[in-house]
């Protein structure tokens, strides 16, 4: 006797069986909506809408009373003009160049705290992790002090080398430099538990093959952590690159509004700041807003199509 019609016989009773999750059940599917309702119109009302009308605006010129006109691309003929947004734009993205040198500290301090037999891990972990949990005022009112030319710390430490005093924030030169290395300070920890997170997943079984082979503590991180982390690096390094683009709690805190270097330190988002609420220009504000976002995702588009060569999911 053939088998043939029982297989059938068992393949459609399959498909006909209750239990099937081949497809779900529509009263399944309107819990699931349910469920997701909630987010989904936080986000339909404090980032889609927003983001509209924010488009809307970026055509219109707002009265000093209130109310706007249609101004058409004005905004937007201003805003590419304007020597400044070209002068903020370079800040910014010296500051995301500098910013992401926080992943390859973060990713070297993790592997050091992934070793075996070290005690103190969570102590560790938990040092490093406090600047970035603590408000960016705090830091940056710590960090203006650390660098200030007349009684900074930084200043009396050099100065044991021989070294003179510098106004780090207030010179152009530095500026931005000295702004960039407190981003790396304050942000090197969120991505250190990311990394440490990301290794941990990592099968111990690869590491103790390699050390059979007689590969060393370099190789070994070369080898095999870092293409097994590239995943966890390429999400950092998307979350890092946006965080980067948008500073400006920090820069404002530090350099104030009378600081000599202001201008020469000032990112897209911090002009923004400026035109919405001290020039009462909003929608120019609105359209440099716009474009920021398109600068944002176009880079973050890239990303996504640069990591299929080095991103390993295997």
């Amino acid at each position: 006797m053939s088998v043939f019609p029982a297989t059938a016989a068992a393949k459609s009773a399959g498909r006909r069986s209750p239990t099937s999750t081949a497809r779900p059940a529509p009263r399944g599917q309107r819990t699931a909506y349910w469920f997701i309702a909630p987010l989904g119109l936080g986000f339909a009302v404090f980032y889609f809408w927003p983001m509209i009308q924010t488009f809307y605006f970026s055509f219109t010129k707002f009265g000093p009373f209130g109310g706007h006109t249609w101004t058409g691309t004005d905004n937007y003929a201003r805003v590419l003009r304007d020597v400044t947004v070209w002068q903020a734009l370079g800040n910014t993205l010296i500051y995301c160049g500098i910013g992401l040198l926080a992943l390859p500290l973060a990713i070297v301090v993790a592997a050091l705290l992934n070793r075996r037999g070290l005690r103190g891990v969570a102590v560790y972990r938990a040092l490093y992790f406090v600047p970035f949990v603590t408000l960016p005022v705090a830091v940056g009112l710590v960090w203006n002090w650390l660098y200030s030319g007349d009684f900074g710390l930084l200043n009396e430490i050099l100065g044991w080398f021989g070294v003179d005093r510098h106004y780090w924030v207030s010179d152009p030169s530095t500026a931005v430099l000295a702004i960039g290395a407190v981003m790396v300070w304050s942000t090197t920890g969120y991505y250190l538990v990311i990394f440490m997170a990301g290794i941990k997943s990592i099968p111990q079984d690869y590491y103790e093959a390699a050390e059979l082979d007689g590969a060393g503590a370099l190789r070994r991180f070369f080898t095999i952590t870092l293409p097994l982390l590239s995943p966890t690096l390429f999400f950092a390094s998307v979350i890092c690159m946006i965080q980067s683009l948008q500073t400006f709690d920090l820069i404002y805190i530090m350099m104030g509004e009378k600081n000599p270097a202001v201008g020469d330190t000032q990112s897209v988002v911090g002009l923004f700041y400026k035109w919405a609420f001290i020039e009462n220009a909003q929608g120019a504000a609105a359209a440099l807003a716009f474009l920021l976002m398109l600068l944002i995702a176009g880079l973050t588009y890239l990303q996504f199509r640069l990591q299929r060569k080095w991103v390993h999911y295997g």
